[in-house]
This record gives structure tokens, C-alpha cells and sequence, in this order.
């Protein structure tokens, strides 16, 4: 039987269902696609980058506690990071967006291109 994605340390109820949006059904396959991959996938089914969420997972496939990146490593996580937003078509939130997102609404239809910036 398939473990839980979940089961990762740092993976709560919202980002495996994230997950399970980008096809990562098990953490056996989570796993199998290293954390870049699988961030990258995760971009790709249209979840919005965030910094935290991906050293979170990094740490977390390593079976360290989200908040054990400092340093040297936290800057190589980012530019990992920056790379992985950078060559994926992950579309940005416009303002009203993120704002909108802050109030817990959210916004399924695509945004007009006036509205990106």
C-alpha cells in the first residue's frame, strides 16, 4: 500500500493535495522525482511559487524541520528556487489577485492579460 504524501515531514493537508493535483499519489513517488521535479510539477499544474513551500519540501525529504535552512544553503535553495520558477510556465498572480487570495477568495478563470504584471 502507497504511503501518504503527508507522511513527509513538512507536508500538511493542502500541500498534498496540491500534490496529488501534480500527480504525486504517494510519497514513494514524490520521492522517486526528487524534490526539484516534483516542485516543478507542482508549478506546473498551476500552484503558485512560494519560496517557503519549496525549502519546506527540501527539508522535509531530507527529514529536517522547514525551518533548519539558514545560511549558505538557504541561498543555494533560492537560486535552485528562482531557477524552477524561472523555467516553468507558472503564470504570476496580478495584485488584486494576491489580494484577493490574502481574503481567501479565490479566482479559478484565467486573468486578462491587462491584469498580469
Amino acid at each position: 500500500m502507497p504511503t501518504p504524501v503527508s507522511s513527509i515531514r513538512n507536508i500538511g493537508p493542502a500541500m498534498e493535495t496540491a500534490f496529488h493535483a501534480a500527480g504525486f499519489n504517494s510519497a514513494e513517488d514524490l520521492r522517486a522525482a526528487g524534490p526539484d521535479a516534483a516542485y516543478k510539477a507542482l508549478l506546473q499544474s498551476g500552484h503558485r511559487p512560494h519560496f517557503i513551500a519549496f525549502y519546506a519540501l527540501v527539508m522535509g525529504m531530507q527529514g529536517r524541520p522547514w525551518n533548519d535552512c539558514q545560511g549558505k544553503e538557504k541561498e543555494e535553495l533560492r537560486a535552485r528556487f528562482d531557477s524552477l520558477v524561472s523555467t516553468t510556465k507558472a503564470t504570476p498572480k496580478s495584485d488584486i489577485a494576491r489580494e484577493l487570495d490574502a481574503l481567501g477568495i479565490r479566482i479559478d478563470a484565467p486573468l486578462s492579460p491587462s491584469d498580469k504584471k
